[in-house]
């Protein structure tokens, strides 16, 4: 079974432009969370590299003030308007600590429905210091709030953009 975290919003735009502020704006709505923090060192600045023409690469990475970046995660899927799937990291975890993220961007109306999956949870012990010594189903809460209120802000930024 698979521990995941499910969160939904709509924004005011169409997918493609919701897709784009989520992607090219990323620095501008994430907020930096001190219980989810990717490196000792965060925060940073986070940005997505899309693939190449080929469709090849891409990756979600922190540029850290000392001018190092950190690897979030691999995109294995970057369908603009439609779907984004990444590996997910944070500098603690093991080699077998990866989470994965999925987010979606369905047309509903003259809205986007921008819905954000984050599973493989279960594969992180708990007395790992990324879950805080918390049970799963709070911890999942938790991260879920943070997803929430993220989505939030990129609700706002892109009525603010607009």
């Amino acid at each position: 079974m698979t521990s995941r975290i499910l969160v939904s919003i709509r924004v005011a735009a169409p997918p493609q432009r919701a897709f784009d502020v989520f992607t090219g704006e990323i620095g501008a709505w994430w907020i930096n969370n001190d219980e989810f923090r990717f490196t000792p060192r965060s925060p940073g600045r986070l940005a997505f590299e899309p693939p190449d023409a080929n469709g090849s690469g891409g990756r979600l990475v922190e540029h850290l003030k000392s001018g190092k970046v950190f690897e979030i995660g691999k995109l294995s899927v970057w369908e603009p308007a439609q779907r984004i799937v990444l590996s997910w990291r944070q500098a603690t975890f093991g080699p077998d600590h990866d989470t994965e993220v999925e987010i979606r961007f369905e047309p509903v109306g003259d809205q986007t429905r921008v819905t954000v999956e984050h599973r493989g949870w279960e594969r992180l012990p708990q007395d790992h210091a990324a879950r805080h010594g918390f049970p799963l189903g709070l911890f999942l809460t938790r991260h879920g709030q943070y997803w929430r209120h993220l989505l939030g802000r990129l609700a706002r930024q892109i009525t603010d953009c607009s």
